[in-house]
Order: structure tokens, then sequence, then C-alpha cells
């Protein structure tokens, strides 16, 4: 059980990264997504490595780079364009390409990264319609679901990984009951400016389900 030492380091660290979350908040009210009074809540970095264990966190961290380098030597707009999460040897790719060529490319290339175990491909392909004031939206979203994890105890916020594309929200990670699992997908839904729900968050064997 975690001492009294613990405790106090989770709040330093929580009151350490309002700020990283503020800025997020605020660059969506540049954008105009700000409706209502926004609050805020601090994410936990460091702690997503203690959750997951140091060594799984380190090993994804390899993959993400990894994979990274595979695309630039490809093609460095795959980095620009595509948005990249892993969770315990667990990729999801999102974002969007011109044509189905560099979508399969990107997932290719992921998958020649060593440690990974499964490669989600929710990449889309087409034109760019978000444009800067929607990657501002979408920035928001993000922030503001992670705020409400974390000042929603009976959810860990940062046994998530969030993206956000075009008003969709990606989730990956490990919920530790059902409950929790719906509670993190109910406040993805009511947030303002979601379209759509993906979950790939792992309940025990691996679940997926869309919304």
């Amino acid at each position: 059980m975690a001492g009294p030492g613990f405790s106090s380091w989770r709040r330093r660290q929580r009151r350490a990264w309002l700020g990283v979350l503020l800025g997020g908040l605020a660059a969506g009210a540049a954008a105009g997504c700000t409706p209502g009074l926004l609050g805020a809540g601090g994410a936990v970095a460091a702690g997503a490595a203690q959750e997951r264990g140091f060594g799984r966190a380190v090993a994804d961290t390899a993959i993400r780079t990894e994979i990274n380098a595979r695309w630039l030597d490809h093609d460095a707009t795959l980095v620009r364009d595509l948005g990249l999460s892993v969770s315990e040897g667990r990729v999801l790719l999102t974002g969007r390409t011109a044509t189905v060529e560099r979508r399969i490319a990107a997932v290719r290339l992921a998958w020649t990264a060593d440690g990974v175990r499964e490669v989600i491909n929710e990449i889309e392909v087409g034109a760019e319609t978000a444009g800067l004031e929607g990657y501002a939206c979408d920035s928001w979203i993000t922030t503001r679901l992670r705020s409400r994890l974390v000042l929603d105890e009976s959810a860990r916020s940062i046994k998530y990984s969030i993206d956000t594309d075009d008003g969709t929200i990606y989730l990956m990670g490990i919920a530790r009951d059902r409950d929790e699992l719906v509670r993190v997908i109910h406040h993805a839904r009511t947030l303002p400016y979601v379209r759509r729900v993906v979950n790939h968050v792992r309940l025990g064997d691996a679940t997926r389900s869309r919304s």
C-alpha cells in the first residue's frame, strides 16, 4: 500500500501538470471551442510508467520511436499527418492520408517495429477537412476529456491513451473493470463537438467496441 510520501508525490505531480492541461484548453479557447465554464485537472505523466510498470512504459516508448523513425525514412509527411499511440505493445494509428497506398505503408512499417503485438488501423483516406481550427478543437476535446478523468476518482486517467481526430475520440488502454470503462466512454460521449467515440480499451482479455 502506498504511504503518505507517495500520496504527497501524486499531489505534486497533479499540480505540475495542471499547467499543461490549461495550455491545451487555452488553445481550444482561441479556436472558439469553449462552451460554458471550463474546469481542469492534472494528468500524472510519471504515474503512467508506475501504473503499467516501468519496463513496459520504456518498451512502448521504444516502439513509438522506432515507428516514427521508419515513417520519417519512408515519407516524412507520415509523421506530420498521422497520430501514433502505444500501450503494452498495442499500436493505434489515427489521422488521415491522401491515398490508400500511404495508409498501407504506414501500417506495414508499424508492424516491422520490434515488440509490436497488435496494430489498430484507424487511418482514414481522403482530403484533409479539419484545418487549423479543427486541430485546435481536437486538442481541446482531448485535454478536456483528460481533465474530466483526472477529476473522476473512479476513472484512472493515466491508464488511457486519448487521441482525437476531426471530432472522433479514440481510446486505448486498460480499464480496471467494466464500470470504469462505461464511465470513461460516458465522459467522452458527453463532451461538446464530439462526433463519435471509438473504444480500443482492453478489459481483461482484449476487447473492442465502437460507439
